[in-house]
Protein backbone atom coordinates (compact mmCIF):
# COMPACT_ATOMS: atom_id res chain seq x y z
CA UNK A 1 0.00 0.00 0.00
CA UNK A 2 1.22 3.54 -0.49
CA UNK A 3 0.92 5.04 2.46
CA UNK A 4 2.89 1.93 3.63
CA UNK A 5 6.07 2.38 1.89
CA UNK A 6 5.93 6.05 2.78
CA UNK A 7 6.95 4.80 5.92
CA UNK A 8 9.05 1.55 4.99
CA UNK A 9 11.54 1.63 2.12
CA UNK A 10 13.42 -1.57 2.62
CA UNK A 11 15.70 -0.29 -0.84
CA UNK A 12 16.66 2.99 0.99
CA UNK A 13 20.34 3.11 0.63
CA UNK A 14 22.27 5.79 3.06
CA UNK A 15 25.16 6.09 4.93
CA UNK A 16 24.54 7.80 8.02
CA UNK A 17 26.62 10.36 9.18
CA UNK A 18 26.91 10.28 12.94
CA UNK A 19 27.36 14.56 13.30
CA UNK A 20 23.92 14.89 11.67
CA UNK A 21 22.03 12.29 13.09
CA UNK A 22 22.99 13.94 16.36
CA UNK A 23 21.31 16.94 14.51
CA UNK A 24 18.31 15.13 14.38
CA UNK A 25 18.17 14.16 17.86
CA UNK A 26 18.56 17.36 19.02
CA UNK A 27 15.20 18.16 16.46
CA UNK A 28 13.44 15.17 17.92
CA UNK A 29 14.44 16.48 21.25
CA UNK A 30 12.98 20.22 21.12
CA UNK A 31 9.92 19.26 18.90
CA UNK A 32 8.74 15.87 21.06
CA UNK A 33 10.07 17.33 24.87
CA UNK A 34 9.79 21.23 24.73
CA UNK A 35 6.80 21.21 22.58
CA UNK A 36 8.36 23.55 19.78
CA UNK A 37 7.80 24.24 16.43
CA UNK A 38 9.35 21.58 14.00
CA UNK A 39 9.97 24.45 11.49
CA UNK A 40 11.79 26.83 13.94
CA UNK A 41 13.72 23.95 16.12
CA UNK A 42 15.14 22.60 12.63
CA UNK A 43 16.22 26.31 11.44
CA UNK A 44 17.99 26.38 14.94
CA UNK A 45 19.68 23.51 14.69
CA UNK A 46 20.82 24.00 10.92
CA UNK A 47 22.64 27.08 12.08
CA UNK A 48 24.97 24.62 14.63
CA UNK A 49 27.60 23.67 12.28
CA UNK A 50 28.47 26.06 8.69
CA UNK A 51 30.24 23.22 7.17
CA UNK A 52 27.34 21.40 6.01
CA UNK A 53 26.30 21.48 2.65
CA UNK A 54 22.88 21.21 1.33
CA UNK A 55 22.54 17.59 1.06
CA UNK A 56 23.25 17.51 4.80
CA UNK A 57 21.17 20.07 5.74
CA UNK A 58 18.39 18.27 3.47
CA UNK A 59 18.69 15.42 5.45
CA UNK A 60 18.41 16.77 9.08
CA UNK A 61 15.37 18.74 7.95
CA UNK A 62 13.64 15.71 5.86
CA UNK A 63 14.45 12.87 8.81
CA UNK A 64 13.08 15.21 11.41
CA UNK A 65 10.00 15.91 9.65
CA UNK A 66 9.48 12.14 8.55
CA UNK A 67 9.69 11.24 12.41
CA UNK A 68 7.85 13.89 13.64
CA UNK A 69 5.13 12.59 11.08
CA UNK A 70 5.09 9.04 12.40
CA UNK A 71 5.93 9.45 16.16
CA UNK A 72 2.86 7.46 17.32
CA UNK A 73 4.23 4.52 15.54
CA UNK A 74 7.86 5.03 15.88
CA UNK A 75 7.24 5.33 19.45
CA UNK A 76 4.93 2.63 19.40
CA UNK A 77 7.22 -0.16 17.92
CA UNK A 78 10.33 1.85 20.20
CA UNK A 79 8.64 1.30 23.26
CA UNK A 80 9.38 4.29 24.49
CA UNK A 81 7.51 6.84 26.39
CA UNK A 82 7.39 10.67 27.14
CA UNK A 83 9.38 12.70 28.33
CA UNK A 84 11.44 11.06 25.95
CA UNK A 85 15.39 9.93 27.27
CA UNK A 86 18.03 10.42 25.48
CA UNK A 87 18.02 6.66 24.64
CA UNK A 88 14.46 6.57 23.87
CA UNK A 89 15.37 9.08 21.44
CA UNK A 90 17.66 7.21 19.78
CA UNK A 91 15.56 4.15 19.44
CA UNK A 92 12.72 5.77 17.64
CA UNK A 93 15.74 7.12 15.31
CA UNK A 94 16.66 3.57 14.59
CA UNK A 95 13.35 2.48 13.94
CA UNK A 96 13.13 5.11 11.70
CA UNK A 97 16.12 3.53 10.04
CA UNK A 98 15.69 0.31 10.24
CA UNK A 99 12.28 0.94 8.49
CA UNK A 100 13.56 2.24 5.58
CA UNK A 101 16.49 -0.16 5.31
CA UNK A 102 19.81 2.10 6.47
CA UNK A 103 22.32 -0.13 7.31
CA UNK A 104 23.00 0.59 10.81
CA UNK A 105 26.80 1.75 12.05
CA UNK A 106 28.12 0.15 15.22
CA UNK A 107 27.74 3.18 16.99
CA UNK A 108 27.01 2.46 20.99
CA UNK A 109 23.75 4.55 21.22
CA UNK A 110 22.48 1.83 18.15
CA UNK A 111 23.86 -1.39 19.73
CA UNK A 112 21.73 -4.14 20.62
CA UNK A 113 18.90 -2.43 17.52
CA UNK A 114 16.34 -5.04 17.61
CA UNK A 115 15.58 -5.28 13.85
CA UNK A 116 13.50 -8.12 13.44
CA UNK A 117 11.35 -7.20 16.37
CA UNK A 118 11.14 -3.21 14.64
CA UNK A 119 9.97 -5.29 11.31
CA UNK A 120 7.57 -7.10 13.16
CA UNK A 121 5.57 -5.09 15.40
CA UNK A 122 5.56 -2.68 12.12
CA UNK A 123 3.67 -4.71 10.16
CA UNK A 124 1.40 -5.73 13.41
CA UNK A 125 0.42 -2.09 14.28
CA UNK A 126 0.17 -0.72 10.35
CA UNK A 127 -3.08 -2.68 11.06
CA UNK A 128 -4.72 -0.51 13.05
CA UNK A 129 -5.63 3.17 11.62
CA UNK A 130 -4.33 5.46 14.66
CA UNK A 131 -0.74 4.18 13.91
CA UNK A 132 -0.52 3.37 10.72
CA UNK A 133 -1.26 7.10 10.23
CA UNK A 134 0.12 8.10 13.49
CA UNK A 135 -2.50 10.10 15.04
CA UNK A 136 -3.76 10.60 18.65
CA UNK A 137 -6.96 8.38 19.79
CA UNK A 138 -8.76 11.81 20.36
CA UNK A 139 -8.44 13.15 16.82
CA UNK A 140 -8.93 9.77 15.45
CA UNK A 141 -12.33 9.67 17.06
CA UNK A 142 -13.43 13.30 15.73
CA UNK A 143 -12.62 12.54 12.35
CA UNK A 144 -14.31 9.58 12.32
CA UNK A 145 -17.43 11.54 13.84
CA UNK A 146 -17.43 14.64 11.42
CA UNK A 147 -16.07 12.76 8.39
CA UNK A 148 -17.13 8.92 8.39
CA UNK A 149 -14.55 5.87 8.28
CA UNK A 150 -13.68 5.96 4.51
CA UNK A 151 -13.61 9.73 3.95
CA UNK A 152 -11.45 10.19 7.17
CA UNK A 153 -9.06 6.98 6.04
CA UNK A 154 -8.56 8.13 2.71
CA UNK A 155 -7.95 12.49 4.38
CA UNK A 156 -5.48 11.27 6.26
CA UNK A 157 -3.37 9.05 4.40
CA UNK A 158 -3.48 12.26 1.66
CA UNK A 159 -2.43 14.54 4.52
CA UNK A 160 0.40 12.13 5.40
CA UNK A 161 2.50 12.49 2.27
CA UNK A 162 5.31 15.06 1.98
CA UNK A 163 4.16 18.23 0.72
CA UNK A 164 5.12 19.98 -2.61
CA UNK A 165 6.94 23.59 -2.81
CA UNK A 166 4.69 26.00 -4.16
CA UNK A 167 5.09 29.43 -4.90
CA UNK A 168 2.68 32.22 -5.79
CA UNK A 169 4.41 34.23 -8.99
CA UNK A 170 3.93 38.58 -8.08
CA UNK A 171 2.14 40.10 -10.60
CA UNK A 172 3.20 43.36 -9.59
CA UNK A 173 6.74 42.77 -10.41
CA UNK A 174 6.89 39.87 -13.32
CA UNK A 175 4.92 37.34 -15.30
CA UNK A 176 4.76 33.46 -14.38
CA UNK A 177 6.73 33.06 -17.36
CA UNK A 178 9.73 34.85 -16.19
CA UNK A 179 9.79 33.61 -12.71
CA UNK A 180 9.93 30.15 -14.43
CA UNK A 181 12.95 31.36 -16.71
CA UNK A 182 14.91 32.89 -13.79
CA UNK A 183 14.70 30.03 -11.59
CA UNK A 184 15.75 27.40 -14.17
CA UNK A 185 18.99 29.66 -14.75
CA UNK A 186 19.39 29.16 -11.46
CA UNK A 187 19.15 24.85 -11.84
CA UNK A 188 15.45 24.68 -10.02
CA UNK A 189 13.02 23.65 -12.20
CA UNK A 190 9.28 23.92 -11.86
CA UNK A 191 5.85 23.20 -13.22
CA UNK A 192 2.91 25.25 -14.05
CA UNK A 193 -0.83 23.78 -12.18
CA UNK A 194 -3.69 24.29 -14.28
CA UNK A 195 -6.19 26.18 -12.56
CA UNK A 196 -3.87 28.58 -10.74
CA UNK A 197 -2.75 31.13 -13.21
CA UNK A 198 0.13 32.31 -10.63
CA UNK A 199 1.27 28.87 -9.17
CA UNK A 200 5.10 26.87 -9.72
CA UNK A 201 5.25 23.93 -8.38
CA UNK A 202 9.17 22.85 -7.79
CA UNK A 203 10.27 19.64 -9.36
CA UNK A 204 12.62 18.45 -6.86
CA UNK A 205 12.88 20.77 -3.56
CA UNK A 206 14.96 24.04 -3.04
CA UNK A 207 15.97 26.15 -0.82
CA UNK A 208 13.90 29.27 -2.68
CA UNK A 209 14.61 31.71 0.34
CA UNK A 210 18.82 32.20 -1.21
CA UNK A 211 17.49 33.29 -4.50
CA UNK A 212 17.75 36.65 -6.07
CA UNK A 213 14.25 36.20 -7.41
CA UNK A 214 12.96 35.54 -3.95
CA UNK A 215 15.43 38.65 -2.38
CA UNK A 216 13.95 40.42 -5.13
CA UNK A 217 9.73 39.90 -4.47
CA UNK A 218 9.63 38.17 -7.36
CA UNK A 219 7.04 35.56 -5.68
CA UNK A 220 5.68 33.83 -2.06
CA UNK A 221 6.10 30.52 -1.06
CA UNK A 222 2.03 29.51 -1.04
CA UNK A 223 -0.19 26.28 -0.98
CA UNK A 224 -1.90 26.57 -4.04
CA UNK A 225 -4.98 25.45 -2.25
CA UNK A 226 -4.31 28.87 -0.15
CA UNK A 227 -3.99 30.79 -3.35
CA UNK A 228 -7.68 30.27 -3.61
CA UNK A 229 -8.54 32.72 -1.31
CA UNK A 230 -8.10 36.03 -2.50
CA UNK A 231 -9.78 35.61 -5.79
CA UNK A 232 -12.76 33.70 -4.24
CA UNK A 233 -13.43 37.55 -2.73
CA UNK A 234 -14.23 39.02 -5.96
CA UNK A 235 -12.57 42.20 -5.50
CA UNK A 236 -12.45 44.99 -7.95
CA UNK A 237 -10.17 47.82 -8.72
CA UNK A 238 -11.21 50.68 -6.30
CA UNK A 239 -12.70 48.59 -3.52
CA UNK A 240 -11.84 49.36 0.29
CA UNK A 241 -11.22 45.69 1.30
CA UNK A 242 -10.52 44.36 5.22
CA UNK A 243 -8.53 41.56 5.68
CA UNK A 244 -9.27 40.90 9.46
CA UNK A 245 -6.59 37.67 10.20
CA UNK A 246 -3.97 38.91 8.36
CA UNK A 247 -1.11 37.68 10.84
CA UNK A 248 2.18 37.64 7.87
CA UNK A 249 -0.42 38.80 5.00
CA UNK A 250 -0.04 35.76 2.35
CA UNK A 251 -3.19 36.59 1.11
CA UNK A 252 -3.16 40.02 1.55
CA UNK A 253 -0.13 40.64 -0.01
CA UNK A 254 -2.37 38.42 -3.29
CA UNK A 255 -4.92 40.74 -3.17
CA UNK A 256 -2.91 43.85 -3.30
CA UNK A 257 -1.23 42.18 -6.64
CA UNK A 258 -5.40 41.10 -7.90
CA UNK A 259 -6.00 44.69 -6.99
CA UNK A 260 -3.13 46.12 -9.16
CA UNK A 261 -2.39 48.03 -6.12
CA UNK A 262 -5.72 50.28 -6.80
CA UNK A 263 -8.13 51.13 -4.02
CA UNK A 264 -7.05 50.01 -0.44
CA UNK A 265 -6.29 47.06 1.70
CA UNK A 266 -6.45 47.55 5.60
CA UNK A 267 -4.73 44.36 6.84
CA UNK A 268 -5.84 43.70 11.13
CA UNK A 269 -4.26 40.96 13.77
CA UNK A 270 -4.16 41.09 17.08
CA UNK A 271 -0.21 40.30 16.66
CA UNK A 272 1.58 43.08 16.35
CA UNK A 273 5.00 41.18 15.16
CA UNK A 274 3.15 39.39 12.65
CA UNK A 275 1.94 42.80 10.79
CA UNK A 276 5.10 44.40 10.95
CA UNK A 277 6.43 41.29 8.77
CA UNK A 278 3.61 41.80 6.48
CA UNK A 279 5.15 45.58 6.25
CA UNK A 280 8.44 44.11 5.26
CA UNK A 281 7.30 41.27 2.89
CA UNK A 282 4.67 44.53 0.93
CA UNK A 283 7.62 46.31 0.46
CA UNK A 284 9.76 43.89 -1.04
CA UNK A 285 6.66 42.97 -3.20
CA UNK A 286 5.89 46.54 -4.24
CA UNK A 287 2.39 46.37 -2.57
CA UNK A 288 2.23 50.11 -1.70
CA UNK A 289 -2.02 49.70 -1.31
CA UNK A 290 -2.10 47.77 2.11
CA UNK A 291 -2.51 50.17 5.67
CA UNK A 292 -1.68 47.20 8.67
CA UNK A 293 -3.63 48.26 11.94
CA UNK A 294 -3.15 46.13 15.47
CA UNK A 295 -6.53 45.12 17.00
CA UNK A 296 -5.87 46.24 20.94
CA UNK A 297 -9.43 46.78 21.29
CA UNK A 298 -12.89 47.26 19.64
CA UNK A 299 -12.40 51.00 18.62
CA UNK A 300 -10.62 50.00 15.19
CA UNK A 301 -13.34 47.60 14.38
CA UNK A 302 -16.33 49.77 14.82
CA UNK A 303 -14.91 52.72 12.57
CA UNK A 304 -15.05 50.13 10.12
CA UNK A 305 -18.99 49.06 10.34
CA UNK A 306 -20.24 49.81 7.05
CA UNK A 307 -17.77 51.04 5.32
CA UNK A 308 -15.92 47.77 3.79
CA UNK A 309 -16.44 46.46 -0.06
CA UNK A 310 -14.95 42.97 0.19
CA UNK A 311 -14.13 40.95 4.12
CA UNK A 312 -11.59 38.44 4.45
CA UNK A 313 -12.02 36.24 7.56
CA UNK A 314 -8.77 34.06 7.64
CA UNK A 315 -10.11 32.43 10.47
CA UNK A 316 -7.73 30.62 13.28
CA UNK A 317 -8.23 27.34 13.15
CA UNK A 318 -7.18 23.65 13.76
CA UNK A 319 -4.70 23.52 10.78
CA UNK A 320 -6.27 19.97 10.35
CA UNK A 321 -5.67 20.68 6.55
CA UNK A 322 -2.24 21.32 6.20
CA UNK A 323 -0.69 18.69 8.40
CA UNK A 324 1.82 17.28 5.56
CA UNK A 325 3.33 20.76 6.00
CA UNK A 326 2.91 20.61 9.83
CA UNK A 327 3.22 17.42 11.36
CA UNK A 328 4.28 17.85 14.70
CA UNK A 329 1.09 20.32 15.03
CA UNK A 330 -0.89 17.38 15.84
CA UNK A 331 1.04 16.25 18.94
CA UNK A 332 0.21 19.87 20.19
CA UNK A 333 -3.41 20.07 19.45
CA UNK A 334 -6.25 19.13 21.65
CA UNK A 335 -9.68 18.33 21.71
CA UNK A 336 -9.89 21.49 24.46
CA UNK A 337 -8.13 24.02 22.41
CA UNK A 338 -10.36 23.01 19.42
CA UNK A 339 -13.63 23.76 21.78
CA UNK A 340 -11.87 27.24 22.07
CA UNK A 341 -10.76 27.82 18.43
CA UNK A 342 -14.64 27.14 17.39
CA UNK A 343 -15.93 29.43 19.71
CA UNK A 344 -13.38 32.34 18.50
CA UNK A 345 -14.08 31.53 15.11
CA UNK A 346 -17.81 32.21 15.79
CA UNK A 347 -16.93 35.42 17.68
CA UNK A 348 -14.98 36.82 14.79
CA UNK A 349 -17.89 36.15 12.36
CA UNK A 350 -20.26 38.07 14.63
CA UNK A 351 -17.59 41.14 15.57
CA UNK A 352 -16.28 41.75 12.13
CA UNK A 353 -19.18 41.22 9.58
CA UNK A 354 -20.89 44.61 10.58
CA UNK A 355 -17.99 45.83 8.91
CA UNK A 356 -19.57 45.18 5.35
CA UNK A 357 -21.59 47.23 3.62
CA UNK A 358 -24.54 46.49 1.94
CA UNK A 359 -24.04 44.26 -1.51
CA UNK A 360 -20.63 43.86 -0.34
CA UNK A 361 -19.21 40.16 0.21
CA UNK A 362 -17.70 38.24 3.09
CA UNK A 363 -15.42 35.34 3.06
CA UNK A 364 -14.68 32.95 5.67
CA UNK A 365 -11.38 30.67 5.06
CA UNK A 366 -9.95 28.13 7.32
CA UNK A 367 -7.26 25.12 6.24
CA UNK A 368 -9.43 22.46 7.85
CA UNK A 369 -11.99 19.89 7.07
CA UNK A 370 -14.01 19.72 9.81
CA UNK A 371 -17.28 20.42 9.14
CA UNK A 372 -17.30 22.04 13.12
CA UNK A 373 -14.85 24.69 11.83
CA UNK A 374 -16.22 25.11 8.38
CA UNK A 375 -20.09 24.60 7.28
CA UNK A 376 -21.34 24.36 10.65
CA UNK A 377 -19.72 27.41 11.50
CA UNK A 378 -21.59 29.58 8.87
CA UNK A 379 -24.91 27.42 9.59
CA UNK A 380 -24.76 29.00 13.13
CA UNK A 381 -23.64 32.30 11.78
CA UNK A 382 -26.63 32.85 9.29
CA UNK A 383 -29.14 32.02 11.69
CA UNK A 384 -28.02 34.47 14.37
CA UNK A 385 -29.26 38.12 14.68
CA UNK A 386 -26.81 39.36 12.13
CA UNK A 387 -26.26 36.62 10.17
CA UNK A 388 -29.75 36.75 9.03
CA UNK A 389 -28.65 39.68 6.77
CA UNK A 390 -26.42 37.41 4.92
CA UNK A 391 -26.78 34.63 2.48
CA UNK A 392 -24.48 32.15 1.26
CA UNK A 393 -23.56 32.88 -2.65
CA UNK A 394 -20.77 30.42 -3.13
CA UNK A 395 -18.39 27.68 -1.25
CA UNK A 396 -15.50 25.27 -1.89
CA UNK A 397 -14.50 22.46 0.20
CA UNK A 398 -11.10 21.50 -0.89
CA UNK A 399 -10.05 17.95 0.04
CA UNK A 400 -6.25 16.78 0.22
CA UNK A 401 -6.85 13.57 -1.17
CA UNK A 402 -8.65 14.75 -4.19
CA UNK A 403 -6.02 17.43 -4.93
CA UNK A 404 -2.90 16.70 -3.31
CA UNK A 405 -2.78 19.74 -2.42
CA UNK A 406 -3.38 21.56 1.51
CA UNK A 407 -7.07 21.05 2.77
CA UNK A 408 -9.02 24.28 2.98
CA UNK A 409 -12.96 25.74 3.32
CA UNK A 410 -14.10 29.13 1.99
CA UNK A 411 -17.31 30.16 1.87
CA UNK A 412 -18.92 33.79 0.60
CA UNK A 413 -21.33 35.09 1.86
CA UNK A 414 -23.23 38.39 0.14
CA UNK A 415 -24.75 41.61 2.38
CA UNK A 416 -28.64 41.81 1.96
CA UNK A 417 -28.72 45.34 3.60
CA UNK A 418 -26.74 47.70 5.55
CA UNK A 419 -26.58 46.81 9.23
Amino acid sequence: RQRQMCIRDRNYKMRLHKNLVVAVIKVLDGVFNQNLYADKTIEKVLKLDKRWGSRDRGFIAETSYDIVRWKRLYSEIAEAKTPYKHKELWKIFAVWAVLKGIQLPGWPELNDTPNRRIKGKFDELIKIRKFRESIPDWMDKLGLDELGEKKWENELNALNQKASVIIRVNSLKTSIDKVQEILSDEDIQTEKIKGFPDALKLVVRKNLFLTDAFKNGFFEIQDASSQLVAPFLQTEEGMKICDVCAGAGGKTLHLSALSQNKGQIIAMDIYKNKLHELKRRAKRNNAFNIETRVIENNKPIKRLYGKIDRLLIDSPCSGLGVLRRNPGSKWNLSLDFLDKIRATQQDILQKYAPMIKKDGKLVYATCSILPSENELQIDKFLKSDIGKDFKKEDEKKISPNHTGFDGFYMVRLLSLIHI
